[in-house]
């Protein structure tokens, strides 16, 4: 039975075959020949013609079919057929088809523009995927450096700013956007060369300036949007971060609010100082922006040279919110609130080995700190068209810092309490009127009045200078205030000529007025026993600078050459004690540069110029002041003009957009006469009295080397750099003794921009440091670090960072320390929420050693870090 049952089987199977040609009858290749069950229409077997034509379909069941005829280049054909115990023989002959295809655009977007002074990076070719803020990606732009401390350099120039959409919020207090601000809604970066803060200035002065603009993608624009993320520790000390941005950026009105509250070292400001005091040299209307009050004494809270989250043991809590109204198509406002608290604790030891002279002994110091900050800040900024040459601007500025440090200081077995309270505020008001009467031709007339307050109380609670003083006191006081007051007027006439040539005259007046009171007081317990002559200060300083300055560039085809001369008539009064004097000097200060656009790649900007330079309030006050617990210093007690004179050298090769691109940086200076120090060093004391000493040269050199290697798709930059000066002073009543300092540093990295799984960032520095005076001392530091990156899918990625730093002038067990830090980041719903673990200083190293040396001490200095802890975030974006 079962053969039988073979045999029918056998029997009722049968093929199909054929050929297959085309509308002239000749064979048609590679024809889809499909056969389908005429039921349901399910495929049976399917086959293709060869180069005759030919097809064959094999073991066909009887039964009905359909059969199929089918290529792009003909009309689709289908054949009924029955298959009835036979096979059977099935030859066609297609009909052309012609297909219309839809119009298909191809475009291209290229990672880099450039259009004239702006290039243009398109930011989703930069970014790999782990970026979280804005300064995650600036990174990675090529040709832009990020500091440690988050300042942004193009070569060795810092920008001016960074805009929104062609607006600014926080001038050079930029990091605050930077570290803050998402990246998410960035469409592409500009950057803008030869920029100017006035846009009447545009293409008439010679700007060097350079400034960064952040285009947002459209659906970002007009509609509020924002984020908010929030972390805590895992299995570790009470470690949070909390971090929100709220924002609207639309055409007429921009919001940008945020908030930042941590205590795991994350700086969420940059330089506080660089929000309050932006400063711009040599620009028009800058008038003042050097101006500032001095503060005498601080705690010596001072960190070591690494990631600030590492060393920064703090409390933080931050709130900005910034606002810009377009009033009209004339009147545009700017209103800016700042709200900073933090707590910082430091811990420091250290061992002090001095050796001056005839003199030799060792200080040890325990250091344990605390600072308390807490700083408002208030800024209006009012912009007023007139016409559309004419503008008004005023700026008006508020801020008040208040500061509470103590300190429990272990001085060589003697345990010293140290408190010091601080208060600064600043009032600031500026007014500018710009008038640009004809095509190149701008006038400026700017006004400027500042008023500042520093008061410091400072006591320690151990009395330390027996050698010193008589007196039978057991511990110490200093009072001090230092008010400030400037006023300035200032006209500006800038004239660009038809041929290139720029003239440019400047006049102007600018008063200071420095008060300056401190009181050092003996105390036993509460009772004041004495306040110690010469060091006290009562003192009025007053300089009134009326200046003319003159500057024309001639425009020479490939060459711009540079002349200025700077006049100043000073009129300096010194009410110190009630007791005046008064100096009327007159000085000239000469410039002459010279830029040499060789070609589109060569470069070179020289300048030679002779300076004069008027004391300051520090320089002339007659009292010692103290400086720290044990240190006190002196002005000279008379007036000063110190002259010296400076040449710089600066070479660039290359473009952006190259794959090759170098810069080098040359400054040597000297000074005719120069402030240093006759310092008595004791152990349990120091002091310093300025003196005026001739002669004094400083070299500085430095290099960068930006190479791009497509074959890798890696970017090397190497950077050279070279300090060296010499200078006198006299230590302990010897005789003029000569000071020579040398320090170098040189280093690489290595950073990949794959678009895959992988990228990584590698790098290596090292820091040469050489004192020479009648010994000499040396040391050579490194420090390596290897950033990887591991993109393993849209939703899920790791990011691992390792340092190595190592000294060479510590002991073996001393001299190397390692650091690892982890993120790894979920993305849960993209652009909504993501998750995120991080963990800081995997490796635990709670100490931290460095070595240092100066022209009369060695010093040891371990300081305690943030220890390791796990922070679990989610972040979550509407």
């Amino acid at each position: 039975m079962f053969l039988i049952t073979i045999s029918i089987n056998c029997y009722s199977q049968w093929n199909i075959i054929g050929k297959v040609g085309d509308n002239k009858k000749k064979p048609a290749f590679l024809i889809n020949v499909v056969l389908k069950k005429s039921t349901d229409l399910s495929i049976i077997n399917y086959t293709f013609t060869n180069e005759n034509g030919d097809y064959e379909i094999h073991n066909i069941p009887n039964g009905e079919y359909f059969l199929e005829f089918s290529s792009i280049n003909y009309e689709r054909k289908t054949i009924p057929l029955l298959i009835n115990n036979e096979s059977i023989v099935y030859n066609i002959n297609l009909v052309d088809e012609v297909t219309i295809l839809d119009e298909v655009i191809i475009t291209s977007e290229k990672p880099i523009t450039i259009k004239k002074d702006t290039i243009s990076f398109l930011a989703k070719s930069f970014i790999q995927g782990n970026e979280q803020v804005i300064e995650d990606l600036l990174k990675k732009i090529p040709g832009l450096n990020i500091t440690s401390d988050g300042t942004i350099k193009v070569g060795n120039q810092e920008v001016e700013k960074v805009m929104i959409d062609g607006d600014d919020m926080f001038e050079r207090g930029y990091k605050i956007l930077t570290k803050n601000m998402p990246v998410n809604p960035v469409e592409k970066v500009e950057i803008y060369q030869h920029y100017s803060n006035n846009k009447h200035l545009k293409g008439i002065e010679n700007s060097n300036k350079v400034a960064l603009n952040l285009t947002l993608k459209e659906d970002a624009k007009r509609v509020w949007f924002g984020n908010i993320s929030a972390g805590y520790g895992l299995g570790s000390e009470n470690r949070y971060e909390v971090r929100s941005n709220l924002m609207n950026f639309g055409k007429k009105n921009k919001y940008y609010f945020l908030t930042n509250i941590n205590n795991i070292g994350e700086d969420a400001t940059g330089e506080i100082n660089n929000l309050i005091r932006p400063y711009r040299f040599d620009e028009p209307a800058s008038i003042g922006d050097d101006q500032t009050a001095n503060t005498l004494l601080g705690l010596g809270i001072d960190t070591p040279n690494l990631k600030q989250k590492r060393v920064n043991l703090n409390n933080a809590e931050m709130l900005s919110l910034n606002s810009i109204f377009t009033l009209s198509d004339k009147i545009k406002l700017k209103i800016l609130g700042f709200l900073n608290t933090d707590e910082i604790d430091f811990f420091r030891n250290s061992l002090q080995q001095f050796s001056v002279e005839n003199t030799t002994f060792t200080n040890t110091e325990n250091f344990v700190g605390r600072k308390t900050q807490l700083t408002g800040f208030g800024k209006v900024d009012l912009t007023y068209d007139i016409t559309k040459t004419k503008t008004f601007a005023y700026t008006g500025k508020f801020n008040k810092t208040n500061e509470k440090n103590r300190s429990d200081l272990l001085f060589n077995n003697d345990l010293l309490n140290e408190r010091l309270n601080a208060n600064n505020q600043l009032f600031d008001q500026k007014i500018v009127f710009t008038n640009k009467f004809k095509e190149n031709k701008v006038f400026l007339l700017s006004s400027r009045y500042i008023n500042e307050k520093t008061l410091q109380n400072y006591s320690v609670n151990q009395f330390i200078f027996n050698d010193l003083f008589t007196e039978n006191a057991n511990n110490t006081k200093q009072f001090s205030k230092n008010k400030m007051q400037f006023a300035g007027l200032e006209a500006h006439l800038l004239d660009k000529k038809r041929n290139g040539d720029l003239l440019e005259l400047k006049i102007g007046n600018q008063v200071r007025i420095d008060d300056l009171n401190t009181s050092f007081e003996l105390l036993q317990n509460e009772n004041n026993l004495a306040f110690p002559n010469g060091y006290q200060n009562n003192l009025t300083y007053t300089t009134n600078d009326l200046y003319l300055s003159a500057k024309y560039d001639f425009k020479l085809k490939n060459f711009t050459l540079l002349t200025q001369s700077d006049f100043h008539q000073l009129f300096n009064q010194l009410a110190n004690f009630e007791e005046k004097t008064t100096q009327n000097p007159f000085y000239i200060m000469p410039k002459i540069g010279l830029d040499w656009k060789i070609n589109d790649k060569n470069k070179i900007l020289t300048s030679y110029s002779y300076n004069t330079t008027n004391a300051g309030v520090l320089d002339v006050y007659s009292g010692f002041v103290q400086t720290g617990f044990r240190s006190f210093s002196k002005g000279l007690e008379e007036f000063n003009q110190l002259n010296s004179s400076s040449a710089v050298l600066n070479y660039t090769y290359g473009s952006w957009g190259d794959k090759f691109f170098a810069n080098t940086f040359i400054l040597y200076s000297t000074n005719n006469d120069f402030f240093s120090n006759n310092s008595i060093i004791a152990q349990n004391y120091s002091q310093s009295e300025k003196i005026i000493i001739k002669d004094r040269e400083f070299l500085s050199i430095s290099s960068s080397i930006d190479r791009y290697f497509k074959p890798i798709k890696s970017n090397l930059k190497i950077n050279l750099g070279a300090n060296k000066t010499n200078f006198k002073n006299i230590v302990n009543n010897s005789n003029l003794r000569e000071v020579k300092n040398f320090n170098a540093d040189y280093g690489f990295e290595l950073r990949s921009g794959f678009r895959g799984f992988f990228n990584y960032h590698i790098g290596s520095k090292w820091n040469y440091n050489q004192v020479e005076t009648t010994i000499k001392n040396s040391f050579t530091d490194n420090m390596s670090f290897l950033d990887l990156s591991f993109m393993f899918s849209d939703k899920f990625n790791i990011q691992l960072q390792s340092e190595r730093y190592f000294f060479g002038n510590l002991d073996k067990d001393n001299n190397k320390y390692y650091f690892l830090d982890l993120e790894a980041r979920y993305v849960v719903k993209e652009n909504k929420l993501t998750f995120f673990l991080s963990g800081n200083n995997l490796f635990n190293t709670e100490t931290f050693r460095n070595y240092s040396i100066s022209d009369i001490n060695i010093s040891q200095t371990e300081y305690r870090l943030m220890p390791r802890y796990m922070l679990l975030k989610m972040e979550y974006r509407f």
